[in-house]
């Protein structure tokens, strides 16, 4: 079976000091994507077989970036890195081969060019929103459940109360992760605005004031609706993520903030037919709330110190990904992605990245914000941790948030004057 960890080639090279990098020749792949791990081996292997290459695909339960960074010390890259957007950006200008000149550029909106050079081929799109239970709303409503109805917090709060009244003795979910709640959902008050960096600099400059802050407060209302008919608002901290997604699957629950990444944990259960995603409702006249927010989710690299021959393996292999029949089968059917090139027309089987995909198609994405310090979500993740717990309220969670980005080292070239980047439709970049 080609299932090898990172950690225990990292034993092997530990046990071999001074031996050169394991297997120079092999494809190696580095998958940052724990939900597709078995399908990616699987794929490896077939791959090989069919391609006369050696591909191994390798995973690693440290961070994305303390990983690679520990791989590129020790001179060992992979040919084919999968990383998050700010991963681009950070590894990009050093690490990365251009792919300028690949046939899939024009094919895309989700590429990532930095100083004009192609260097993130977007695996797929994912997006955060609501999620809802449509057959569990209609069983205590009578009546078919249209998400465009809800869009404001009063309409949430209205339903959510009709359907305590009809029976549901609790309609929302709230995952206690840190990533959840603050790579997510607070993540969303840097992005729902015209220019989230500047934004962004007026949070590290201090001169913005969060409690004042018209989106800020938009949100929270609405994280406090679903705070209010949280089924467990007892204990929030002790809700599991299985057990909030399992009472969705099954009906118990009707709503929970989440991404359509979520179906792999959902469909684990006697899930209900009927279920989606929508935006997060706000009483707000912006338009964010008719609007998932979201875009290419992990990307590919090619390193550009392997050899030429890897490249070229490397290069042949995404064009497999995008154009072949069998590599538009792997991504929407076997690892159940929403595809982020419009030569793939496969129809997405789940709900959920199906509702992606139609806000997508719709040009009713608000574009992710990719350049959180590494911390931001572990830092920040805890007073949104104790605000849920209500052991803060909404003055203090803003004062510990605004502490964080005053002390934060900014990553945003538009706010840090370094290289131009950007996520660009190929049209733009031909």
């Amino acid at each position: 079976m080609r299932r090898r960890t990172a950690a225990v080639m990292a034993t092997i090279l530990a046990a071999t000091l001074g031996a050169t990098p394991v297997l120079a020749d092999e494809l190696s792949v580095f998958n940052s994507k724990s939900e597709i791990e078995e399908q990616m081996e699987d794929m490896a292997s077939d791959y090989s077989d069919e391609n006369d290459v050696d591909m191994e695909v390798y995973y690693s339960q440290d961070t994305v970036a303390a990983h690679l960074s520990t791989k590129y010390a020790s001179k060992d890259p992979y040919v084919l890195s999968m990383v998050d957007a700010k991963d681009i950006y950070s590894l990009g200008p050093d690490h990365a081969l251009d792919l300028s000149d690949q046939p899939w550029v024009k094919d895309s909106s989700q590429i990532i060019s930095i100083d004009g050079k192609v260097m993130g081929f977007p695996v797929c799109i994912e997006a955060r929103g609501v999620i809802y239970n449509a057959d569990a709303i209609k069983k205590i409503t009578g009546e078919d459940f249209d998400p465009a109805s809800v869009k404001t917090m009063d309409d949430f709060d209205a339903l959510c109360q009709k359907l305590v009244d009809g029976g549901m003795e609790a309609p929302t979910g709230i995952m206690k992760e840190d990533w959840s709640l603050a790579g997510h959902y607070l993540q969303e008050v840097y992005e729902e605005r015209e220019d989230p960096s500047a934004f962004i600099k007026g949070l590290h400059d201090g001169t913005v004031d969060l409690t004042k802050d018209e989106k800020f407060n938009s949100l929270m209302d609405t994280f406090d609706v679903l705070m209010k008919y949280n089924y467990a608002k007892d204990a929030p901290i002790a809700a599991e993520r299985e057990t909030t997604e399992q009472k969705l699957a099954e009906g118990e629950i009707a709503f929970m903030f989440g991404g359509n990444w979520d179906w792999s944990v959902i469909n684990a259960y006697d899930y209900s037919e009927n279920m989606g995603m929508m935006p997060v409702p706000q009483n707000t006249d912006d338009g964010s709330n008719e609007k998932l927010v979201g875009g290419g989710s992990k990307y590919f690299f090619i390193d550009n110190s392997v050899s030429e021959d890897l490249q070229k393996q490397a290069e042949d292999w995404l064009n497999w990904l995008v154009n072949t029949d069998d590599g538009k089968d792997f991504l929407v059917n076997t690892c159940s992605l929403v595809p982020a090139f419009k030569t793939n027309t496969l129809d997405v089987s789940d709900p959920l990245g199906k509702s992606v995909k139609s806000y997508a198609d719709d040009d009713k994405l608000i574009a992710n914000y990719n350049y959180d310090p590494d911390d931001h979500y572990s830092v920040c993740g805890a007073p949104m941790q104790k605000y849920l717990a209500g052991e803060i309220d909404r003055a203090e969670l803003a004062k510990e948030v605004e502490a964080y980005w005053q002390g934060a080292t900014l990553a945003d070239p538009a706010v840090t004057g370094g290289a131009a980047a950007g996520t660009e439709a190929a049209t733009e970049a031909e």
